[in-house]
């Protein structure tokens, strides 16, 4: 079996060169790199990770804990995740915790016994066991789509800001990925009722988690932007999933002055929605207007065509493992929370022929990198 010294000598540089071009820990000049990439592939070489690791004390790899499973809405957002891992170097290990709290803290367990480097986690509604875990042992976290309440957490200043004074080794710092969710769906409420509509209803995620709470902020920013006051009634729970959307659309469509326009809060309840408007007859958008949180692969194959907030899952999963290398790199950096625009995806359910409407094609929502100040939004 090739060795590290046999590429060295193969490749006429030293060993700890060799090192760095593998290892990516210093630049290398082009011609050089290529010669011992050369060599590697003429040898075979294959790196001995589990005896890297015990010198030093990294295995190069991350674990994910994300619902991909259980919810297609992660499949992206993993094959972000991926595809940055592997660019700098690291391995993925994957567990899907099913948005079950109990569930949740046995994976992140287990990820963290196979002595990944770090963790990105998209945490349940009730994360407070995931998060005594993490703390209690000191693990690099990124928590990704989703924003959690790590109470405990010292404020800091932005990434770039460089003032704020680095957490003490017992509090580590928990570091959060996600988008816009506020803006982008008052965005969408306000665009229906430039339409004309004034019952515009709302079918909301799991209770409890940060994405629910956001979104139900910008539907009612929403309406007080438009003038509209806020009946609760047209605001209902489908737990984030397509079956509790059904139940929750026949509920609205059952109110003595049912809504004429309706958002939902992520993809599988846009399912449920529809599903539920056929039932009832319902047509979409002559009846009932419709517009969407989260785009999706076939939005655009419905007819009518779905008018959407289109999140950057990708980019969410690749801005994660950037976040969580440099955290790696650099484990006193203040916390950070990193949020992602979204864009606003017009098409035909709200209503708009041919998506031309008041709101434009794509109108794109601001992005911000703010610091955590250890409550979730």
């Amino acid at each position: 079996m090739a060795t590290m010294a046999d590429v060295a000598r193969t490749a006429g540089v030293s060993v700890a060169t060799v090192s760095h071009v593998l290892n990516g820990t210093r630049p290398v000049l082009p011609h050089t790199r290529q010669a011992v990439l050369d060599a590697v592939d003429a040898l075979g070489y294959t790196p001995n990770t589990l005896a890297r690791s015990l010198v030093t004390s990294r295995t190069r790899s991350i674990g994910l804990a994300v619902s991909a499973i259980s919810n297609p809405y992660f499949t992206e957002i993993l094959q972000g995740v991926e595809a940055a891992a592997l660019d700098a170097g690291y391995s993925l290990l994957i567990a899907d915790p099913h948005d079950d709290p109990g569930h949740e803290r046995k994976v992140v367990q287990l990820l963290h016994e196979r002595r990944v480097d770090g963790m990105i986690v998209a945490p349940s509604a009730e994360p407070r066991e995931l998060v005594g875990y993490l703390r209690r042992h000191s693990v690099p976290t990124v928590f990704l789509d989703r924003r959690v309440d790590v109470h405990g957490t010292r404020d800091a200043a932005p990434d770039d800001a460089g003032t704020a004074a680095a957490p003490p080794p017992d509090a580590p710092c928990f570091d959060q990925v996600c988008a816009e969710s506020t803006a982008p769906t008052a965005l969408l409420v306000t665009h229906l009722a430039g339409l004309g509509h004034r019952r515009i209803g709302m079918i909301a995620g799991l209770p409890g988690l940060s994405t629910t709470g956001e979104r139900v902020a910008g539907y009612r920013e929403g309406l007080a932007a438009a003038g509209l006051d806020h009946d609760e009634r047209l605001l209902v729970s489908g737990n984030s999933e397509s079956a509790g959307a059904e139940r929750a659309t026949a509920t609205l469509l059952g109110l003595p002055d049912p809504p004429t326009a309706l958002v939902t809060a992520n993809n599988a309840m846009t399912i449920g929605a529809l599903r539920a408007l056929r039932r009832h007859d319902r047509c979409v958008p002559d009846d009932i207007a419709l517009c969407c949180f989260d785009d999706f692969a076939w939005a655009d194959l419905f007819s009518p065509r779905l008018t959407a907030i289109a999140q950057p899952s990708r980019e969410l999963g690749a801005m994660a493992v950037r976040v969580l290398l440099d955290r790696l790199a650099e484990p006193g950096r203040p916390a950070r929370t990193v949020r992602l625009p979204c864009a606003f995806v017009h098409r035909t359910s709200c209503g708009c022929p041919d998506g031309q409407g008041r709101a434009g094609a794509t109108r794109p929502t601001a992005s911000t990198t703010l610091p955590e100040k250890g409550t979730a939004s």
